[in-house]
């Protein structure tokens, strides 16, 4: 009977091997959206599951891994929930509001899996000392708000932007919406509605080609 470590081998699994993955991130989720990156031990997490560490290191390698896993299953679900959303956008201003609104609502749907992968982008890092994840704030999370920039100055409902203002813009409104996460952190009863019309109303006017007094 072959002993390899199921962590090693993702994709093969069982329809119940997945389902118990599953469980565990969930309970990694719920752990580090509790107590922090820090205090969220495998034995935490085994304990929420209600299974041993072993179980737990079947399936991930290490701690390491199984945080991988929850980013993973962010970047997943972010995806699943915003491309459609902007997808269906017929112009470029359309396209800027459904990118925020659809940004905003899934941090606030999705409140316990962002605040533990705050926690892990802030707390995780390589065995030089570097932050893990910092690097993937790269041209995969700005370009596409460039694009619609770039594409509303051409329809002529933004200003006209250079590559150094679209991207100055690209980290604002970024920076911007992962700022509503830890907003939401410290102000669970924040009303997501007007903070979504406040935030978006700031950007609308700074990109439009129209002089506000």
């Amino acid at each position: 009977m072959s002993t390899k470590n199921k962590a090693n081998d993702p994709n093969d699994l069982s329809f119940i091997e997945k389902a118990r993955r599953a469980q565990i991130v969930q309970c990694a989720i719920e752990t580090i959206s509790e107590v922090g990156y820090a205090q969220a031990s495998i034995g935490q997490i085994a304990k929420r599951a209600n299974v041993s560490k072993g179980v737990i290191t079947y399936h991930f390698a290490s701690k390491d891994d199984l945080l991988e896993e929850v980013v993973a299953a962010y970047a997943i679900s972010a995806e699943a929930f915003i491309r459609p959303v902007v997808a269906n956008a017929a112009t470029p201003k359309e396209r800027l509001r459904k990118y925020m609104e659809a940004n905003l609502a899934f941090i606030a749907e999705h409140r316990e899996m962002v605040f533990a992968v705050v926690e892990i982008a802030a707390g995780m890092r390589t065995k030089d000392g570097k932050l893990r994840f910092s690097a993937d704030a790269d041209e995969g999370i700005y370009q596409p708000i460039e694009e619609i920039l770039y594409a509303g100055a051409e329809a002529g409902c933004f200003r006209t932007f250079t590559p150094l203002s679209a991207r100055v813009t690209a980290l604002a409104i970024r920076h911007a919406i992962d700022g509503f996460s830890l907003e939401l952190m410290r102000t669970p009863d924040l009303s997501v509605k007007e903070y979504t019309e406040e935030l978006i109303g700031i950007f609308e006017r700074a990109v439009s080609n129209v002089d506000y007094e």
